[in-house]
């Protein structure tokens, strides 16, 4: 009998299309004040309860087309209840700190595991659970959940999840996690950007003004506000990859063989 190492969840196509819908929803959500004109009202606090609503049942359909693509049973749902109660209890830890916020780490190594799939629906809840934690509900949660749940996907899509193993796993999740915590930030800066007032006219949003002459505002406006604490989350992400990294991934992915996370066994038919 033979048993290979625990995989990554593979992506049906029922999951595919979820997360490509999501996704679309997702980028016409932030995207769409830039291409506003100045008369129209461009406070996310309006479409935020229309986000939160598409978004709910759409991660609920990604669990179930992953569930029925793959053949997981019940303890990996319980599994990424677990995960998402575990990254919104890190997130407290540093938040308000210069940017250390643990969780993201955490969402590296379980999206590596869970794969894209069950990596975006974590991403997402862990925010949501961590924003009723924290107290943090607002018009900007439903924008959280949806780029912590690209981050965590993210990692889910990189190369060699069923060969490649040690250092270079790691530097690869280090690297990763350094871009995507600028990259979320960055996300998430366009969310606010483009309805908070008050403002240097140098680095603010302009209605109906040529995209590429906003998109210059708005890239003044990331290094002057959030460039120090998203090199914070980078370097953190970074530290914890590389240190305690290789523990977590082991411990991960040995609880995704208890939850049937696995390949199937295959036997192998040998004469003694």
């Amino acid at each position: 009998m033979s048993r290979q190492g625990p995989r990554a969840v593979r992506l049906g196509p029922r999951a595919v299309v979820a997360l490509l819908l999501i996704s679309v929803i997702g980028v016409i959500a932030f995207g769409w004040p830039l291409l506003a004109d100045s008369a129209s009202g461009l406070a996310h606090s309006r479409d935020a309860p229309w986000l939160f609503a598409a978004l709910l049942p759409l991660l609920v359909a990604v669990v179930v087309a992953t569930i029925a693509d793959s053949g997981l049973d019940a303890k990996a749902v319980a599994m990424l209840g677990v995960l998402a109660a575990v990254g919104a209890a890190l997130r407290p830890l540093g938040a308000g700190t210069a940017g250390l916020e643990p969780m993201f780490f955490l969402m590296v190594l379980s999206g590596r595991v869970l794969g894209p799939g069950f990596g975006f629906v974590l991403g997402s809840v862990t925010m949501f659970a961590s924003a009723l934690l924290t107290g943090g509900v607002g018009p900007w949660m439903p924008f959280q959940m949806l780029a912590m749940g690209w981050f965590t996907m993210g990692a889910g899509l990189l190369p060699g999840a069923d060969r490649l193993r040690g250092r270079a796993e790691l530097l690869m999740l280090a690297a990763y996690g350094c871009a995507a915590a600028f990259l979320y930030g960055t996300i998430m800066n366009l969310q606010g950007w483009t309805y908070i007032g008050g403002l240097s006219s140098g680095v603010s949003f302009r209605p109906g003004d040529p995209l590429h002459e906003n998109l210059v505002r708005f890239l003044t406006y990331c290094a002057a506000t959030s460039l120090g604490w998203d090199l914070g989350r980078a370097v953190l992400t970074i530290a914890l990859t590389l240190t305690i990294g290789a523990t977590v991934l082991k411990a991960l992915r040995r609880a995704t063989r208890r939850a049937a996370f696995e390949a199937a066994v295959t036997f192998d038919d040998t004469k003694a």
